[in-house]
């Protein structure tokens, strides 16, 4: 590998506007290299930190079990209490969702959700008196969980009416 190049100390304000504009764009791998960037000259930046995990489970999909790993290595390194339990939650929601996609078992992703919803009621007890971002999740979870069961009463339900329709023919799921 080629010696990378240092940002300058005064730089990282910029690096960090940057590594955000790349996650909005949907360019999870530019924004993980810009944060790297940031944290070999500020290795304490709780901003880049943030901002390489949530690039990081942006690769869920991809990357799989990689991307999971170095999510959940990221988290030590948080400042706070508070800010380990809630991106913990982040983590395994945002799992559970990929999961999903990939059409897991539902009670596997269902135990993803309720990781992520113990999270966020740690984070919740941790949190000031006005941020509310632990509860919204803890929320979300709860109605994603929801319709995930939507989803598999659904299911069970077409598979009754194609056995019934076609007997021993039809494949479930």
């Amino acid at each position: 590998m080629r010696r990378l190049k240092e940002i300058s100390e005064m730089a990282v304000p910029a690096a960090l506007e940057k590594a955000l504009r790349y996650r909005l764009l949907n360019e999870p791998l530019e924004a993980e290299s810009i944060c790297l960037d940031v944290l070999r000259v500020d290795p304490e930046n709780d901003q880049a930190l943030v901002t390489m995990l949530l690039a990081l489970t942006d690769l869920f999909d991809d990357e799989y079990v990689a991307a999971l790993q170095r999510a959940k290595a990221v988290l030590p390194r948080l400042a706070s209490d508070y800010d380990r339990a809630y991106y913990e939650g982040v983590i395994h929601e945002r799992w559970a969702k990929a999961e999903s996609t990939r059409h897991v078992p539902s009670h596997v992703v269902t135990g993803w959700y309720l990781q992520a919803m113990h999270c966020y009621e740690r984070a919740e007890g941790l949190a000031a008196p006005d941020n509310p971002d632990a509860i919204l999740r803890w929320n979300t979870c709860a109605r994603l969980l929801a319709r995930e069961d939507d989803t598999v009463t659904a299911d069970h339900g077409l598979a009754r009416d194609l056995e019934a329709e076609f007997g021993d023919e039809a494949q479930t799921r």
